[in-house]
């Protein structure tokens, strides 16, 4: 036997009671389980190698379901910043954009029009174009195992470009024959980004279409709704019966209510979900412990001057009078990339930017910028767009406490950081989503049991994955495991200090070998692509 887990305190998953046991493993699975084996006075099992978890938990590896590490885990395998919090397996190519399917064209677009999320990509050798081909790439070795939503705005791209019209028949069909391929070739569903162009410009029907290929492969939709903000109870309805037309099992991304409009509203949201839950839909959803969200600076233009793709968005943004029409917008009507609210320049504080040159504005809201340089807001907005070419990050400070509480205890929500590792300033988020669920939100506050909470981050991603032999202590089950102090387990980053890493969490293993040992990474990379399992 390759180790034996000595005296864990073993949460193992399924929201049960906690029980001391040594946990036995060998060949990359858990071979034995031996509960209360000190008190018995039993004959201890043995292996090669024996790690004392005296006051530790021992769980599940941490599933994060939503996830942006599309080009981190090749640019650094190592991944310290998943890796150190338990995270033993991402789900990227979200919200509707990543970087396959592609061809030479639709690459070159969307590597432009998402530089804030992951970077321009210009240390990355895209060797790939297919999904498989990418998921083959990830199978070279990377810290944690990775699963993969082939992204519809990406997957339009490809078919229709970047036009606000209907798909023709030939253009739908060439998208749901991409949607299968990508599923065949392993990704585990689709992803939309309903406020992200071209993506935005599927009407429901096509949206259908589409997800009537998802269900069939037993695959997931995994959509970022119309809004969050304004029209957020209807574009999450929308959604609801869509994925019921379809027969498709739905996951909503980052299921928040943001926004002054929606302060106190998480309880209609749930009632919602309830209701189509008794009427038998298959609905789970994700989450993150904290306010503020995280995107792109161009994520808040209104679509109509993104339509046509990067470079006409550079145009108008250039051109005076096309620029004072997306200020308007922006502005007085509120654009449908925020969501249909007014934008509050002094809730937008600048992330990251990719040209070094315009560090400076790293850390300071658009307004705080703006009255240093003596102009408005928009023409600091307008000044980055340009300048960084559209590479700027953001953080937008709309959240509510009483709706992440409400969210987060609902029986169909699981964990997901959301996180973009981009830029100076990225959201905390990203390094300490799940040490603060377990620190924050079990230990300090009591708003989940550490079982409950534990099971939203193991079992319950797992079963929405449909992976027969994760999320769970078991024997037969693989070995990603965590072990943590559930005393000082806590997120160590901050909005100040974004990429501090947790304390607590002094073990974590993927596979069965150490990737996280006594709080340090090891070089062991054993994680893979996780894909699709054929449906029964």
């Amino acid at each position: 036997m390759d180790l034996v887990i000595r005296d864990a305190d073993v949460v193992d998953g399924s929201g049960a009671p906690s029980y001391r046991a040594d946990v036995v493993v060998d060949g990359g699975r858990i071979v034995s389980i031996v509960k209360e084996a000190a008190a018995a006075g039993c004959q201890r099992p043995v292996a090669r190698r024996q790690l004392d978890a005296e006051g530790l938990v021992l769980s599940p590896g941490f599933v994060d379901m939503h996830a942006h590490s599309d080009l981190a885990l090749l640019r650094d395998p190592a991944h310290e910043a998943k890796a150190a919090q338990g995270v033993t397996l991402e789900v990227i190519g979200q919200d509707g954009l990543s970087y396959a399917p592609v061809d030479d064209r639709t690459l070159a677009e969307v590597r432009t029009q998402i530089t804030g999320w992951n970077g321009d990509g210009s240390d990355i050798d895209f060797t790939w174009r297919t999904v498989g081909e990418y998921l083959d790439r990830l199978d070279e070795g990377i810290a944690v195992n990775a699963a993969y939503l082939v992204p519809q705005g990406t997957v339009r791209m490809l078919a229709v470009g970047w036009d606000d019209r209907p798909a023709t028949p030939a253009e739908l069909e060439q998208m749901r024959r991409l949607v299968a391929e990508g599923l065949e070739q392993g990704a585990v569903g689709l992803s939309s980004g309903l406020t992200y162009t071209p993506g935005m410009y599927a009407s429901d029907a096509e949206l259908t279409e589409l997800c009537r290929v998802v269900a069939a492969y037993g695959g997931y939709y995994c959509p970022h709704h119309r809004s969050y903000g304004a029209g957020a109870l209807e574009a999450y309805e929308e959604m609801v019966a869509l994925t019921r037309t379809a027969g498709c099992a739905l996951h909503l991304a980052h299921a928040t209510m943001n926004f002054g409009v929606n302060q106190g509203r998480a309880p209609e949201l749930l009632t919602l979900l309830d209701r189509a839950l008794a009427e038998g839909a298959d609905i789970s959803l994700d989450t993150y412990p904290y306010l503020p969200g995280c995107t792109t600076l161009v994520a808040m233009l209104p679509s109509r001057a993104s339509e046509g793709g990067p470079e006409k968005i550079l145009a108008r943004l250039r051109d005076d009078a096309e620029a004072e029409r997306i200020r308007h917008v922006m502005e007085v009507e509120g654009a449908d990339g925020c969501h249909g609210v007014p934008i509050e320049w002094d809730t937008i504080e600048i992330s990251g930017v990719s040209d070094p040159a315009l560090a400076a504005y790293v850390g300071r809201t658009v307004a705080q910028a703006a009255a240093e340089r003596g102009e408005a807001p928009f023409a600091t907005a307008r000044r980055l767009l340009t300048e960084d070419r559209l590479g700027t990050t953001i953080l937008q400070h709309v959240g509510h406490e009483e709706n992440v509480r409400a969210i987060m205890k609902h029986r169909v929500h699981t964990g997901g950081s959301d996180g973009i590792l981009q830029g100076r300033k990225p959201h905390p988020r990203a390094y300490g989503t799940f040490p603060e669920y377990l620190g924050k939100y079990v230990r300090e506050l009591g708003i989940l049991s550490l079982e409950e909470c534990v099971a939203h981050l193991t079992s319950r991603p797992a079963a929405r994955l449909r992976l027969p032999d994760r999320g769970l202590i078991r024997e037969g089950y693989r070995a990603d495991l965590v072990l943590f102090d559930p005393a000082t387990v806590a997120a160590g980053a901050t909005f100040e200090s974004p990429r501090t890493l947790p304390t607590g969490i002094p073990h974590v293993l993927v596979d069965g070998r150490f990737v996280i040992e006594d709080g340090r990474r090891t070089d062991v990379l054993a994680g893979r692509s996780v894909r699709r399992t054929p449906a029964a």
